[in-house]
């Protein structure tokens, strides 16, 4: 480690010494090998790491039961159907026991109100992928208005974000011969007109970032070869990604172009002629024309124009005003300490506001139909978390559905329950309702706030099976993500409810910094050089619930996925302590190596760059993989992964697993051969997968 220091120390003389150093540290890593995600050794290892965990965690008395109760709930019929409207359609895709990769279907709004609506099926998954000899995985759908018939289908082999394009009839209920065709990529395509889409894709050599997204933007002529498309728009490698997007409102059409600078920041050009316009806003700011009007975020504290602006606020301003350099904005929203904005819906006229009240949901409503705009608060189920769906479609003429909106409720006791509501009313319909798929009776949910190491109160979520008694003895399972200024708010689970909490488990969930419960301002208080924060968070909260006599360390599990997994990666790392089970799924665990894997350089805002000596100097010190030890008693973790995530590179998994191994700990290892970074392609597959994680757990923290 004293050579590695002063290594490290060498690379603040400048790059040019700082990168073939770190290669040479890099190389010194014996497991690199595993990195190869289909070499032949690699999957070996993988075989037999997941015989022995199969083996192990099958044969425990619970796993059979526990399979087949969490099949029931992934296949239930009740689920309430997820629906996109194209014109009059709703559209859902539909997975159960008879169609593992899904049913692409639609109904009409009236016949989705029924209890048991008769749905018309657009698109067989299982009978494409049996007739193309392919494991399909829907990855959505981008259909051109306002006729919507023709779509550009995304679909995935084994769910890996990279994925093929394909036009589809809707009125044929076919694939266009010889239509708009896209091969396997990180694609992304926009509709330009019924002859005419943008695309970003790999075109070869230099036509992707360095996170493996699109560089370049060209526009494609249907009957064309792809070779034949003009370049419209260019980012640099070193950018995230570019996008486009296309507002086809009659009368405001505009096609806006956005460089990815890094997670958070962006450069926005509108297209006007054969120009592109910059438009003049801070990089962290989040844009979004709506017709006549514009809507802003700003992510930090913005001052202009002799006003300031909170970051977390969301603003109103003449659309074409502002193109013309006027900076006069409507105030919508502005956060408090304990208030920030989770999100927002539109309707023809209406702003309907999704507004987290110290991680419970509250909706407010803006009404700008009048010569002023009208706020009021709106009536809705308190406390758990509400979700937003616009149905106004601004493609088409004004219609009975230009008001309206959906609205979802759930807590952790309460099943989901989706509403139409409509704006300027507080009355609301109910278009379903999931069934109970555990006895919650005698169960409650409370919330507690625990004191970080800074002293920030820290809150959480305890959700206790009934009959549970402060005596430090209650199965434990703490849950956390803390990254990308994600929420972690409260849900209802059929599969906790009957694996862990309708078992006698104890969950919590954490929200903790690095997440958006409380605004940007949350979320970067453990970023870069202040991550360890978020960690700091998840220890208060661990140690909080023993000092509660809640649960004692042994226990304790902690469980997290993708930034989680690192979370709960560096955690047990630091105080293996605390801990007698970690559940560390899909993980970012190499940070050293993380922004050279896959999409890794994208997450660079988040973490920094581990190339740089005085980043790495702060990454080093939590990053799981370079600080786990021999002779240092770890509680015995699983590691879960994907061989087709094709975002977090399975590596990190693979080679934590091998290092902790050759060190002389006790661990288990599944690696899902299918399945993108979810971690699983269907019910089956997510069923086994989540049966095998609740056998582990209650094999480490069962009485």
């Amino acid at each position: 480690m004293t050579c590695l220091r002063r290594l490290a120390s060498l690379c603040a003389l400048g790059a040019a010494i700082c990168l073939p150093l770190m290669t040479m540290a890099e190389d010194t890593d014996p497991y690199q090998w595993l990195e190869e995600v289909q070499g032949e050794r690699a999957l070996d290892w993988v075989r037999q790491r997941n015989a022995v965990s199969l083996q192990a965690l099958q044969a425990r008395p619970e796993y059979p039961a526990l399979r087949q109760q969490l099949l029931e709930v992934l296949n239930s019929s009740d689920r309430i159907p997820q629906i996109s409207r194209f014109g009059p359609w709703f559209y859902n895709l539909w997975q159960d026991e008879q169609h593992p990769r899904g049913l692409w279907r639609r109904a009409s709004l009236a016949e989705y109100q029924k209890p048991k609506p008769q749905w018309h099926t657009v698109l067989d998954l299982d009978a494409l992928g049996a007739a193309e000899k392919e494991n399909w995985v829907f990855a959505g759908a981008n259909c051109l208005g306002p006729a919507y018939r023709f779509c550009l289908l995304s679909l995935s082999r084994g769910g890996a974000d990279a994925h093929v394009v394909r036009e589809f009839d809707l009125q044929t209920l076919s694939f266009v011969d010889g239509g708009f065709q896209l091969p396997e990529a990180k694609s992304a395509v926009e509709w330009l007109d019924a002859d005419h889409v943008y695309v970003g894709s790999d075109f070869g050599p230099g036509s992707l970032t360095d996170s493996g997204y699109p560089r370049v933007i060209k526009r494609w002529q249907r009957g064309k070869p792809l070779a034949a498309a003009s370049i419209v728009f260019e980012g640099e490698r070193k950018d995230v990604a570019v996008s486009v997007h296309v507002d086809r409102t009659p009368g405001f059409e505009r096609s806006t172009f956005s460089r990815s600078l890094d997670f958070y920041n962006q450069a926005s050009f509108l297209l006007q002629g054969e120009q592109l316009v910059k438009l003049e806003l801070p990089s962290d700011m989040q844009e979004q024309f709506w017709g006549a009007r514009l809507l802003l975020q700003p992510r930090s504290d913005w001052q202009v124009n002799g006003r300031s602006y909170a970051a977390g606020s969301l603003l109103l301003a003449d659309a074409a005003a502002f193109l013309k350099g006027q900076r006069k904005f409507q105030i919508l929203f502005s956060p408090t300490p304990t208030r920030s904005l989770a999100g927002y819906t539109l309707t023809r006229d209406q702003v309907i506001l999704n507004i987290s009240d110290q991680v419970a949901s509250r909706l407010e409503e803006w009404d700008l139909a009048g010569a002023s705009p009208q706020h009021r608060k709106i009536a809705a189920p308190f406390p758990g978390t509400l979700s937003l769906a616009g149905l106004h479609d601004s493609e088409l003429p004004v219609d009975d559905l230009a008001d309206r909106y959906l609205v979802n409720y759930a807590d952790f006791l309460t099943p989901d329950t989706l509403y139409l509501a409509r704006a300027g009313s507080d009355q609301r319909s109910a278009l379903k309702s999931r069934e109970p798929k555990f006895d919650a009776q005698g169960m409650r949910a409370e919330q507690y706030f625990a004191q970080s190491a800074d002293g920030t109160q820290v809150p959480y979520f305890v959700v206790w099976p009934a009959g549970a008694k402060l005596d430090g003895k209650n199965p434990t399972l703490l849950y956390g993500y803390g990254g990308f200024e994600v929420s972690m708010q409260p849900w209802y689970s059929g599969g906790f409810g009957r694996a862990w909490y309708g078992r006698g488990g104890v969950l919590v969930l954490a929200n903790i910094r690095g997440g958006g419960e409380f605004g940007p301002n949350w979320h970067q208080a453990a970023v870069k050089a202040d991550k360890q924060r978020s960690y700091d968070d998840f220890i208060a909260v661990a140690e909080d619930l023993i000092a509660r006599k809640i649960t004692t360390p042994l226990h304790l599990g902690i469980m997290g996925g993708s930034n989680g997994g690192l979370l709960v990666g560096a955690t047990f790392v630091q105080r293996p302590d605390l801990f007698n089970a970690v559940v560390c799924q899909v993980p970012l665990l190499d940070m050293q190596r993380y922004h050279r894997l896959l999409a890794g350089a994208s997450w660079m805002a988040e973490y920094g760059d581990p190339d740089q000596a005085d980043e790495w100097s702060f990454i080093s010190k939590y990053s799981p993989y370079q600080n786990v030890k021999a002779g240092v008693k770890y509680p015995k973790p699983l590691f879960t992964t994907s061989t087709r995530d094709d975002r977090v590179h399975p590596g990190h998994a693979r080679k934590m697993a091998a290092k902790m191994l050759a060190q002389g700990h006790e661990l288990l290892y599944y690696e899902n051969i299918e399945g993108g970074h979810g971690g699983a392609a269907d019910n089956a597959q997510r069923a086994t997968l989540q049966a095998l994680e609740y056998s582990y757990l209650w094999q480490q923290l069962g009485l």
